[in-house]
């Protein structure tokens, strides 16, 4: 017997036929109970589909295809409306207001550190940056009922989610400057934060890879969480736009999530444009909560300018992901991107200017919250041109700083990747060395944190 046609015998050989089975060894356990169905054959008299493919389907003898704009949308969920009212009085809103306070804190100084670093930029000071006007309270607001175990995977728009975990201004400004105390060691472009301590992985300028990354690492946090269960269980949670869910890897990854049953929380902030592309040209169906169900997730969509929404509904799909071991969550935070995509955007040039100051004046995260304490009389115009004028100081504070700050190491560009240099770095490394000192005048190492000598203790230490 070859060994193909053994492995193919294997392969398909029922449970209750094996040796084990019977020599009179008990039958294998009951399948779970969403696969019980799926050998069944379906009887002359049976009501509903038993296929593998449509478990529980109702027969029907009418012919009607699915229309989905006969469907309602899915609702969208709020707790405060746009002007800082509870909608519903008995339950409110699940925040004191001490911690509402540190809450727009954070969203107002990630509001003045945007405006303030897009002028930078402007100046020639940074290469490049990204703001986050109109989304603060769906970053800042998720990111405040996670655990800080909870494993992180942002887009590029998630500053409040770093903010919020307490990545500090001269960390913001020593990355953006890709200075000698960034911690990634300069080699990464502007707003690609990165944290190991928080718990929060790099940020990729590649759209939607960090969502398939953070379905496997949901699987590895459910195989921790079985594993070692006197430690807190812990989940993934994925941040995305209504772009990226156009990329393949997010249908891939919501697929994998959901038939491995991994606790994952994946956040899309649905802010109407994908760079130039208006939502109307992205889809055709109701928005991306629409595809939750195609997956079998639990899914939910909310008002991201509602930050009490985005903690409560944050805070139910975690416990939710937590559920039987574990369980993916969709939920979509509704916005609309104020500023441009980028500081390489003008989205004048395919948006009127009206809109979007139409959108500044009837609704933003911040001005809700600020109206909701201001109802409480937590808050009023002293406190917030003192607080405005507080943070500012503090930012450009940080930015002198980092400013001032030398740049990496050279020897940086070569390390990390291997353990050792191998023969062909080295001689890389010899290269680079004998260029900068044949032509000293036309590169400036001394900007660089120790200079040619980096490079020069580099190869020693590799001797």
């Amino acid at each position: 017997m070859s060994f193909r046609y053994s492995a193919r015998r294997l392969r398909y050989r029922k449970p209750w036929s094996s040796p084990a089975c019977l020599n009179g060894a008990q039958p294998p356990q009951v399948a779970p109970a969403w696969q019980a169905c799926r050998t069944v054959a379906s009887t002359p008299t049976a009501e509903r589909v038993l296929f593998p493919g449509a478990l529980n389907s109702q027969f029907t003898n009418t012919l009607a295809f699915l229309r989905p704009a006969a469907k309602e949308a899915i609702p969208t969920y709020r707790v405060l409306d746009q002007y800082g009212q509870v909608l519903d009085k008995e339950t409110g809103v699940d925040t004191e207001d001490e911690e509402a306070l540190k809450l727009y804190r954070n969203m107002v100084c990630l509001s003045i550190m945007d405006l303030l670093m897009f002028e930078a930029q402007r100046q020639g000071r940074l290469s490049f940056y990204m703001v986050s006007a109109g989304e603060e309270g769906i970053a800042i607001g998720s990111a405040s009922v996670l655990s800080p175990s909870d494993v992180i995977f942002c887009q590029y728009r998630e500053t409040g989610v770093y903010m919020q975990r307490g990545f500090t201004l001269d960390q913001f400004m020593n990355q953006l400057f890709s200075n000698a105390k960034d911690v990634g060691l300069g080699r990464n472009m502007p707003v690609h934060y990165g944290s190991s301590e928080l718990n929060i992985h790099t940020i990729s300028s590649t759209l939607a890879t960090q969502i398939p990354h953070a379905a496997g690492a949901a699987y590895a946090l459910k195989l921790q969480n079985q594993q070692q269960p006197e430690v807190s269980p812990r989940i993934a949670v994925c941040y995305f736009g209504e772009g990226a869910a156009s990329e393949g890897d997010f249908h891939a990854a919501l697929n994998i999530a959901a038939t491995r049953q991994v606790p994952a929380i994946f956040i899309c902030r649905n802010n109407g444009y994908a760079i130039s592309t208006p939502t109307s040209e992205q889809y055709r169906g109701d928005g991306i909560a629409g595809r939750g169900p195609g997956y079998g997730m639990d899914t939910l969509r909310v008002d991201g300018n509602d930050i009490f929404a985005v903690r409560r509904a944050t805070k139910e799909a975690r416990r939710i992901a937590l559920e039987d071991g574990g369980k993916p969550v969709l939920i979509e935070m509704m916005a609309y991107r104020v500023g441009h995509h980028s500081t390489s955007d003008d989205s004048f040039a395919y948006r009127q200017k009206v809109e979007v100051e139409d959108w500044k004046r009837r609704d933003n995260p911040i001005a809700r919250l600020r109206k909701w304490l201001e109802g409480r009389s937590l808050w009023d115009e002293d406190k917030e041109r003192a607080l405005r004028s507080e943070l500012r100081k503090e930012i450009l504070g940080a930015f002198d700083k980092a400013e001032k700050e030398k740049k990496p190491a050279i020897r940086h560009a070569f390390e990390g990747v291997y353990e050792k240099l191998t023969e062909e770095q080295r001689a890389h490394v010899e290269e680079l060395r004998d260029i900068l000192e044949r032509y000293p005048k036309e590169y400036d190492v001394d900007q660089h944190e120790g200079g040619l000598e980096s490079l020069v203790q580099l190869m020693t230490e590799e001797r």
